[in-house]
């Protein structure tokens, strides 16, 4: 079910009513009704993914409660190493086993060895990086002593698989999710139109935003080699868009909703195209995300190395983003995305203390804002590049022909014949700098006015049935 189709309004439509009409005030009921629809809601992709996700729930949920009893760090360990290879090998099985395999066919070969690839006919699970990474911060956390192990199993169950950021996140750590599985929920009207609000925007940015440019952003990758450097540019931008309005616009639909039903989930975005540095961006960015494996993968690595000092930063820092880059998909693609984003925010840290007097010895905050604002988007959409293309060499010709014109053959047909989605993208800038400091962009809390509140909804409901492009599945499933 996705999120923008008529049946999941309609099962949502169904839960909300059962769930406070019917369940309002009982605890136990209600996390067992959620547990239920979000497996309906798992089941509609394919029924044995369902069996995954048990898998996952079970084990942890056990291996938890074992840990926080074993008085033995080495059997604790022992124990936090099953959860691990659980978790982790069915991700491996599920989403790299065909690319490993085939990559170490392709190394052999440079050497004149002729070995065949194993591959598995497997389907990718949908959201299986996302919920293998927050129910793997569970057995951390327990590890680490920083939770306890709860003894309620359906609300565990409920939290692995709480159906509004199941597929695509937030991913969120289990000490800030499964509390609210533990206690009393009540229905918050303020909280409502708060959720309603933020489901409204996030749907504008996937069905008006993303659906439009991907079309566009289609047609220019799939003729790159025959494109002006403005259109191959004008490619980048526009995918940069795309992808944030779909991203972005499934996580406020997924906090929005989830809003509805008493729970707060992390911000995942925070207007990330205001960025002025790398740093920042990923302080912006799919923040969920960063947040964990800066909690779970960075922080470890760099005390592991500290004796390194600087150098073991670059070096945690170098490992994380390079698992970042291949979380996102098994393809050297994702790898180089890894990296590169690793490189310039591993410089930014070397470099500071020079950025810094260059700021001061210029003496405008201003102009170095503007250069890192620049700097940091041309660098983002180089990340793009590889982000949305096929293959490496794909990537590379996609960015050598940026440079070798025709410059600006081309352009002026793109802003005659999509002017309404131009027209709308400079309304999502406007609207999120606005609310720059607010949750999200459509938060009208400052306006007290029911009419101008009311105005803004109907509008945004009117450009959607008017403007939507035709529907395109969410990117990030396929992670």
């Amino acid at each position: 079910m996705l999120f923008n189709s008529t049946i999941f309004v309609l099962f949502f439509v169904v839960v909300f009513i059962i769930y406070w009409f019917l369940l309002g005030g009982k605890l136990k009921e209600q996390n067992v009704f959620l547990l239920i629809a979000s497996y309906i809601f798992y089941g509609c992709w394919d029924y044995r993914f369902l069996l995954i996700i048990l898998l996952s729930t079970i084990t942890d949920y056990f291996i938890g409660n074992l840990i926080y009893e074993r008085e033995d760090l080495r059997a604790k360990a022992r124990l936090l190493t099953i959860s691990l290879f659980v978790n982790l090998g069915a991700l491996f099985v599920f989403k790299y086993f065909n690319f490993f395999s085939e990559s170490f066919a392709a190394l052999f070969s440079r050497f004149g060895l002729v070995v065949d690839a194993l591959t598995l006919n497997l389907v990718l699970p949908v959201g299986i990086s996302f919920y293998t990474f927050q129910t793997l911060s569970y057995t951390i956390d327990i590890y680490k002593g920083k939770l306890k192990p709860t003894r309620d199993f359906v609300a565990f169950a409920a939290f692995v698989s709480f159906f509004p950021q199941l597929v695509a996140g937030p991913i969120e750590k289990a000490k800030d999710l499964l509390p609210q599985f533990l206690k009393d929920r009540k229905f918050n009207p303020k909280l409502a139109v708060k959720g309603l609000e933020q489901s409204l925007w996030g749907l504008f940015k996937k069905v008006v935003i993303a659906d439009n440019c991907a079309p566009i952003v289609n047609q220019i990758f799939s003729s790159y080699d025959t494109q002006p450097s403005s259109v191959l540019i004008l490619g980048l931008v526009l995918f940069a868009f795309q992808i944030y309005g779909d991203f972005s616009g499934y996580s406020d639909m997924a906090i929005g909703t989830a809003k509805l039903l008493g729970f707060n989930l992390s911000i995942n975005f925070k207007y990330p195209f205001f960025s002025t540095s790398m740093s920042d961006m990923w302080r912006r960015w799919h923040i969920s995300l960063s947040t964990w494996t800066g909690e779970y993968i960075f922080m470890p690595l760099s005390a592991w190395k500290k004796h390194w000092k600087r150098k073991g930063v670059v070096f945690a820092l170098m490992a994380t983003f390079l698992i970042l880059g291949i979380w996102h998909g098994a393809n050297w693609t994702f790898v180089a995305f890894g990296l590169l984003h690793g490189t310039i925010v591993s410089v930014e840290y070397v470099f500071k203390k020079q950025t810094n007097l260059l700021g001061q010895f210029l003496g405008s905050k201003r102009l170095m804002s503007a250069s890192g604002w620049f700097i940091t988007m041309s660098l983002w959409l180089v990340g793009m590049c590889f982000f949305r293309s096929t293959d490496i060499a794909s990537a590379n010709e996609y960015l050598h022909n940026i440079f070798v014109g025709p410059y600006f053959d081309g352009i002026p047909i793109y802003f005659r014949t999509y002017k309404f989605l131009f027209a709308f993208l400079f309304i999502l800038f406007a609207c999120e700098w606005y609310n720059r400091k607010a949750e999200f962009g459509l938060d009208l809390s400052k306006f007290k006015s029911k009419p101008v509140r009311w105005g803004v909804y109907y509008a945004l409901i009117f450009v959607m049935l008017r403007y939507s492009g035709q529907q395109q599945d969410f990117i990030y499933f396929q992670f």
